[in-house]
């Protein structure tokens, strides 16, 4: 059987060159790699299914978008592969719904919502224009389910109308009505700030939500502009999760209330600023992949001592 350190399964275009640096840093510290995408995934299952093919610890970044790699994640869970994000703790943390309500119950702050059932179940909606009314205008529709990049959001809805044409385009889906949020500014920035939870770290950046443009975090900006609760919030959001790797948007209004904003991102795209506009600052990715180096050497020394 050939077995090794660590295997990522990739499906997005764009992950190539993190995956390239992944493997770089974990080759560098003399750990054995092996990638898994469109090209081989079905070999692959097949070769762990006869006992051909093992690895010791595994990033899944391709289930939860595309079937074709469930049997491969199934199986490893089976063989106690230590999965980072494993399937069944993704499914439930990036429902929005039930994340608002467990967000709530511990403390969290997050935007005034509005839970409506999946059109394919309850086509009769009963909703009022009253209870529109307290979100205020405009608001944020967005699907519960359907996460990454944007996809069936609305962020400027004005009417009833907009919510019930919107809500049957993923139908078997429940929605979110949100209350629009409005950053104060600091240091003429918008303060909205993506904040990812590494392997046992978190690391937040600044990010506008209008133009994607993300910046680092100095230790000046912590202290200078009392942000170092950013970093409580995604320990917090890590804890009720269990996940290992993921972000999450918090934005501080006007009267300093840090609210969540986007619940819990599990495919978080990793493109690099030095090669996109709008992709994350380098050295914040290389910080990553160096909590995610020391997570898989930690779980092959755990089982070594078994």
């Amino acid at each position: 059987m050939h077995s090794f350190d660590f295997a990522i399964a990739f499906t997005w275009e764009y992950d190539f060159d993190f995956v390239d640096a992944i493997e770089e840093k974990l080759q560098s510290a003399r750990l054995t790699t092996y990638r898994v995408s469109d090209y081989n995934v079905k070999e692959v299952t097949e070769a762990v299914k006869a006992k051909k093919l093992s690895f010791r610890t595994f990033l899944d970044r391709a289930s939860d978008v595309d079937d074709d790699y469930l049997e491969l994640t199934k199986l490893l869970n089976k063989r106690k592969v230590k999965i980072f994000n494993p399937y069944d703790k993704v499914h439930r943390s990036i429902d929005k719904a039930s994340m608002h309500l467990e967000f709530i119950t511990a403390g969290l702050n997050v935007p005034y919502s509005i839970i409506i059932p999946p059109h394919k179940y309850k086509t009769d909606l009963k909703i009022s224009v009253e209870d529109l009314a307290v979100l205020g205008r405009p608001f944020i529709i967005k699907p519960c389910n359907t996460t990454g990049g944007g996809i069936g959001v609305v962020t400027g809805a004005e009417t009833l109308k907009e919510v019930l044409d919107e809500r049957s385009t993923f139908d078997g889906d429940k929605y979110i009505l949100q209350q629009k949020i409005y950053p104060k500014i600091i240091d003429g920035k918008r303060a909205w700030f993506r904040c990812f939870w590494a392997f046992g770290k978190p690391i937040c950046c600044w990010w506008n939500d209008q133009t994607h443009i993300y910046e680092t975090i100095t230790e000046a900006d912590f202290e200078n502009f009392h942000l170092k609760k950013l970093n409580d919030i995604t320990r917090k959001i890590a804890k009720l999760t269990e996940l290992d790797f993921f972000s999450t948007e918090i934005a501080i209004t006007e009267e300093n209330k840090f609210v969540v904003i986007d619940y819990v991102n599990d495919q978080c795209d990793m493109r690099f600023k030095s090669k996109h506009q709008d992709g994350i600052p380098d050295a914040v990715i290389y910080e990553i992949i160096e909590q995610l180096k020391k997570a898989v050497i930690k779980e092959i020394k755990k089982n070594e001592t078994k």
